[in-house]
């Protein structure tokens, strides 16, 4: 298969896959699990049943318990690049096919709000059509999922800090919709400074504090770790088509306009499609890059990201009936939806399974639709 006829590449712009680092190979000793892990994945679970009834009751409609609100629904193709070497070419990238996808644009609340409530951006990624070995829960099924967010580490560190986190959610869902716009305008004008000094607030951003941005601009990261093969690493989408390049840090205007990102996603895509990277990770020092601690982003001088695959979206309507029924409605999107290579690694990872699964089988339940896996 040559590279440039199967991924639309000129030659001088094909991208460099060359590996500089060595990968560790991954332990079982690397994954810690402490002795009441299951009483906080118990707990986390009954935080999300709280949030999924609560939204339940004032809309009679079941929504996700986080990424409740999408803002495109879009399919496309993948394709896995030629010539990987080995540490590279695993799990869904082993060989150098083309699968159909399905993205999910999102932001991370589990209520529907205002897009002026500015919260971190979300990125659901099923690839369809992959072989191997599967992981509990997803016997049968031939999709991956990767659930990805604008940031490269959790804000979370571990199971019990995103518990926490999630009660402080759970505490406002549904309460003051126009407090939270004049609270989130107070948490981005603190972060503008922030970012004018240098720096930036992973906690600002996720209590609202996000800037009023372009969805279609960003990258998104798997944000904490999963097996790669014998390895272990993170995933990053990443915009390369100038058309989305250009809406990188782009202002979106959203006054009087409770949806904006989604009416921007949709004029974006009503006439023009667009192409992202698939960039892996691989973990090469143990502390550097640690499976128990999701807030600790990975240096990229110790081990760039390396491009995998390439995605492409032919232009198309971003927010039909048929796509709110078939991805919004009938789909869910789960790192435990895939193969055993790709198994999520860490606490926080561990934890969310049974919520995963508890949030799909709500929705199906009280919505009265089957959740369904393409095949």
């Amino acid at each position: 298969m040559s590279h440039s006829s199967d991924t639309q590449y000129p030659d001088s712009q094909l991208p460099d896959n060359r590996l500089t680092v060595t990968p560790l190979v991954f332990q079982p000793s690397f994954e810690q699990v402490p002795d009441d892990e299951e009483d906080t994945s118990r707990e986390l679970t009954e935080v999300m049943r709280s949030i999924l009834d609560t939204t339940f009751e004032d809309g009679g409609h079941a929504l996700r318990g986080v990424h409740a609100k999408a803002h495109g629904l879009v399919r496309g193709h993948i394709t896995v690049l030629d010539g990987l070497p080995a540490p590279l070419a695993q799990g869904a990238f082993a060989t150098p096919e083309r699968f159909p996808v399905v993205m999910r644009f999102s932001t991370n609340p589990g209520d529907l709000l205002d897009d002026k409530v500015s919260t971190p951006r979300g990125l659901g990624l099923k690839i369809v059509g992959v072989q191997g070995a599967r992981l509990p829960g997803s016997e049968g099924d031939v999709t991956q999922d990767f659930v990805m967010q604008n940031a490269k580490a959790f804000t979370a560190a571990t199971p019990k800090a995103f518990l926490k986190n999630l009660k402080l959610l759970a505490k406002t869902t549904d309460k003051g919709p126009g407090l939270k716009k004049a609270f989130s305008a107070l948490l981005r004008g603190v972060e503008s400074v922030i970012e004018t000094m240098g720096g930036e607030s992973g906690t600002l951003k996720s209590m609202g504090g996000h800037p009023l941005t372009h969805v279609l601009g960003e990258t998104f990261y798997s944000v904490v770790p999963f097996l790669y093969g014998e390895h272990y690493a993170k995933l990053a989408v990443v915009p390369v088509a100038p058309t989305l390049t250009e809406l990188t840090d782009q202002p979106v205007d959203l006054d009087d306009k409770p949806d904006g990102l989604r009416e921007a996603v949709s004029h974006y895509f009503a006439s023009q499609g667009g192409t992202w990277e698939v960039r892996i990770q691989l973990a090469t020092d143990l502390d550097e890059m640690p499976i128990e601690d999701a807030s600790k982003v990975w240096s990229e001088e110790l081990s760039p990201y390396v491009t995998v695959a390439r995605i492409e979206v032919p232009a198309q309507a971003a927010w039909s009936e048929e796509a709110i029924q078939t991805i919004n409605e009938q789909m869910s999107f789960s790192p435990w939806h895939g193969l055993a290579a790709h198994r999520p690694l860490g606490g926080v990872m561990r934890v969310r399974k049974p919520t995963y699964e508890m949030s799909a089988g709500f929705r199906a339940q009280h919505n009265g639709c089957p959740i369904h896996e393409p095949r």
